[in-house]
């Protein structure tokens, strides 16, 4: 994906080449957006030559199938040293290397200065954030995709939700109905139920559903994409001011959506939605929205004082939230992806279920 975007970011802030890399299961954002790769291992992307992989021997035919069409097997060097022999049999130059320092470790970025000693880094976070907030036609087709399949796992859920018995099986559900479809997880689902529906973290627990309402909030990954959705059920007989704090945010909710515009800020989205709480404002505790992609949490921030806007061909969540603590807690989220109009691309029911 946008490759010669990142090159011409390399020419200009003066760096030989941008050094991207993964120790562990979980697959760097960077290797995936630009490669396709999900293993262990580096992506070398130089401002002229084309870009390669260097991985260990076991990964060696994983990254084959990637879409990197040069890829080097390390020997039994460490980490960060078999890399920089690599390089210097390449002849590529490391005076200056650009990297995302968000991704490192202290412990690899300690093992990385000891074998580039001699050479200056600059980071690279942020400019591989911008670039992955603007969707390309191919990764809007798999989005829409990945959503496709999103939608009809919480819908079955939802669905048979009476046959669940605590919050981890719920959960459990969702995983596994993910599974069974070769898909991965954005994170893991979250199931709150009564007073728990409060913390809009909280960790599914093996214990009974509590009566009142229900969080739902579930994603999956779909060829490195990830989706993002939550909805709020009511287990038992809500009373008539519960089914009124329900309706109000989700009034908000729908309005937030049918209003926004390319061009707005959302620090200023944000702003309304607090205005639209009114009294119930003091419960809300995090973010109107995030950016949607390759990570789970992607630009533009739709938060307290962020500069963001909204552009064509962004995806992010509007996700407004009331957890009133000990008693109860309510989370409308869908995900849009913004053209001249914004598009919402999760469209299970958002009226109040009653199960």
């Amino acid at each position: 994906m946008k490759i010669s975007e990142l090159k011409r970011i390399l020419k200009k802030k003066n760096l030989d080449f941008a050094l991207f890399y993964s120790l562990g299961m979980e697959p760097n954002p960077n290797m995936v957006y630009f490669a396709q790769y999900y293993g262990v291992g580096a992506l070398i992307v130089p401002k002229k030559q084309p870009h390669f992989l260097v991985v260990p021997k076991m990964e060696y035919e994983r990254a084959k199938s990637s879409l990197v069409k040069k890829v080097y097997s390390m020997d039994k060097k460490r980490f960060f040293e078999s890399i920089n022999l690599t390089l210097k049999k390449d002849k590529l130059k490391m005076k200056n290397i650009g990297i995302d320092k968000s991704a490192f470790t202290l412990l690899a970025y300690k093992g990385f200065k000891k074998c580039f000693k001699s050479s200056k880094t600059k980071d690279l976070a942020f400019d591989c954030m911008r670039l992955r907030e603007i969707k390309t036609k191919e990764e809007i087709k798999t989005i829409k995709k990945a959503f496709n399949y999103g939608n009809k796992i919480i819908k079955k859920a939802i669905k048979n939700f009476k046959s669940f018995r605590t919050e981890s099986e719920a959960a459990a559900f969702l995983e596994y109905e993910a599974k069974k479809l070769g898909l991965g997880m954005s994170f893991p689902p979250i199931v709150a139920s009564g007073k728990n529906a409060c913390m809009p973290h909280h960790m599914p627990k093996n214990t009974k559903l509590q009566k009142g309402f229900c969080v739902i909030d579930f994603g999956i990954k779909h060829k490195g994409y990830c989706t993002d959705i939550t909805r709020t059920i009511y287990i038992g007989k809500p009373t008539k001011q519960e089914k009124d704090i329900y309706n109000f945010l989700l009034k908000i909710q729908k309005n937030i959506i049918n209003n926004i515009k390319l061009d707005d800020n959302c620090g200023k989205i944000y702003e309304n939605c607090v205005k639209a709480l009114k009294n119930y404002s003091r419960y809300f505790t995090h973010g109107l929205g995030h950016g949607v992609g390759v990570e789970i949490h992607e630009l533009p921030n739709l938060a307290l004082n962020s500069k963001g806007k909204i552009r064509e061909s962004i995806v992010f969540t509007i996700e407004p939230g009331i957890y009133i603590p000990k008693k109860l807690g309510i989370r409308i989220e869908d995900s849009i992806l913004m053209g001249k109009k914004p598009i919402i691309l999760t469209n299970a029911p958002k009226d109040l279920l009653i199960v």
